[in-house]
């Protein structure tokens, strides 16, 4: 016979960690290290990502 594993179920502080604050509009700002520097209109940019969400800013310098 195999064993019985018995499965915790999240709480629901753990299923939403993070997509409430980002909701509000409360980001995580990282600079994109993948893609530091971007030349858009002759002007020199920097892509930020969230840390939470995945959400993508373009900020000039």
């Amino acid at each position: 016979m195999a064993d019985i594993i018995a499965f915790k179920r999240p709480r629901s502080s753990e299923r939403h960690r993070g997509n409430t604050l980002c909701r509000s509009g409360h980001h995580k700002w990282e600079i994109d290290k993948q893609s530091v520097f971007d030349t858009r209109l002759g002007r020199l940019v920097t892509r930020f990502r969230c840390k939470r969400c995945g959400k993508l800013k373009v900020k000039a310098l």
